[in-house]
């Protein structure tokens, strides 16, 4: 069983998968810190000097902030963050249609070799001539088709 476990660990696909993954979380830090310290900033500056990460609902009192609200254990809908969340998924949706999907599906439609054209001309079977594909007559040996 061990040995089975260590070919399947082993196995190119299972450490590209692991590689793709470290990658990929390495990806989302970068994008939540494009979203959070370069984007939301000016955002925020533009709708009137709003900070969306303190943007909360408390469900229990009145707090100035989300961080007073939270060190009071008061529950809260923090509406703020899921627009930042929003906005990280969009981004990283966008990177990996851009610079994965799109790519991926050009390469696929070069392979692809366009479909032959339906024939438009038979042989006579009789004196072997090109004739139209909806003759009945060969016009050269004046046999009949079938």
């Amino acid at each position: 069983m061990l040995k089975e476990f260590k070919e399947f660990a082993l196995r190119g696909n299972v450490i590209d998968m692991a590689v793709g993954i470290i990658i990929g979380a390495a990806f989302g830090s970068v994008v939540t810190s494009l979203v959070n310290d370069i984007l939301m900033p000016p955002i925020g500056f533009l709708l009137g000097k709003v900070d969306f990460s303190n943007l909360f609902i408390s469900l229990s009192g009145r707090y100035v902030s989300l961080a007073e609200a939270q060190a009071a254990g008061a529950p809260t809908i923090n509406y703020g963050v899921f627009i930042n969340t929003v906005l990280n998924f969009l981004i990283v949706a966008a990177a990996v249609f851009f610079f994965i999907v799109r790519p991926i599906n050009r390469l696929r439609r070069v392979k692809e070799a366009p479909a032959p054209a339906a024939p438009t001309t038979k042989e006579c079977p009789y004196c072997l001539s090109t004739i139209p594909l909806k003759a009945t007559r060969c016009p050269y040996c004046t046999s009949i088709l079938e």
